[in-house]
């Protein structure tokens, strides 16, 4: 899941559907440097490590975030978050108690 968001691209089209909801592939690609072809791929590079799911709306295929994923990747960086936060405490306490 990591390595699917660690291309600016991919991490550009997850914020885009997050924050403006489903999209066809003719609006992710308005304005994007890359052709449509290569959102194509990103999108799909997404859906196998399960962070976006498409169906299809007449002519159009339509991506959606899978808020479950998304949620389960934010929960992991929480803790990781977490466990920097209390390893910076205790390096702050044993700097502060060591005499120089």
């Amino acid at each position: 899941m990591f390595a699917a968001l660690g291309d600016d691209t991919r991490l550009a089209l997850v914020a885009r559907l997050c924050s403006q909801g489903p999209q066809s592939i003719v609006r992710l690609s308005d304005g994007a440097k890359v052709t449509r072809q290569a959102i194509t791929k990103h999108l799909r590079t997404l859906e196998s490590a399960g962070l976006v799911s498409s169906a299809r709306e007449g002519r159009e295929q339509v991506w959606q975030i899978r808020p479950k994923r998304v949620a389960e990747a934010r929960q992991y960086l929480d803790s990781i978050s977490a466990e920097w936060d209390q390893a910076i405490e205790r390096l702050r306490a044993f700097v502060e108690t060591t005499e120089p």
